[in-house]
């Protein structure tokens, strides 16, 4: 379990991110065609998962719109922006968006969330009004999906650090 905080209220995730130098979880996620898609899909790539509560607010549409846009320089890479929300809403949103350089995948339908350590699961009721929703992180793997930097974005209404995540794969 790790503790973050939603506008100062502490609320907790039901578990931890993999840790840098372990191997990426293996998951499945619903595309917006309504079809599931793997970690395997990405055998030899290097794999950025940004992950937060819901496109649907203002810091989690801005993460989608800077992963896309640094996804379009990132070479060998794919950027899989994950959140609880239906496919059919991750698909109105980025094509609204013109979102075309990341994948977004639904965990609506899986155990994505519990896997990764990243399902709130807060106590307190400001802290828990995202429970069951995924907690803002990023995850960096290696063309061999070895986790190269990990990162639970301890305020849930803060942006994650793009850099870092961009020098993870660069190191």
């Amino acid at each position: 379990m790790a503790n973050v905080t939603l506008s100062g209220h502490p609320t907790s995730t039901t578990g931890e991110l993999p840790a840098p130098g372990s191997k990426l979880p293996e998951f499945e996620l619903t595309g917006t065609d309504l079809h599931q898609f793997s970690l395997e899909d990405f055998a030899g790539k290097r794999v950025v998962l940004n992950i937060f509560p819901s496109m649907d607010t203002g810091v989690c549409a801005a993460s989608v719109r800077k992963f896309n846009e640094l996804a379009a320089d990132l070479d060998n890479t794919v950027v899989i922006c994950v959140s609880q929300d239906l496919p059919f809403a991750q698909e109105r949103f980025c094509g609204a968006e013109g979102i075309e350089n990341v994948t977004v995948g639904s965990a609506f339908r899986t155990s994505f969330g519990e896997d990764y350590g990243v399902v709130l699961n807060g106590e307190h009721a400001k802290g828990g009004l995202l429970n069951g929703l995924l907690a803002r992180s990023v995850v960096v793997a290696d063309e061999n999906h070895e986790v190269v930097h990990a990162e639970l974005v301890e305020e849930i209404k803060t942006e994650p650090d793009y850099d870092a995540a961009v020098a993870a794969l660069n190191s």
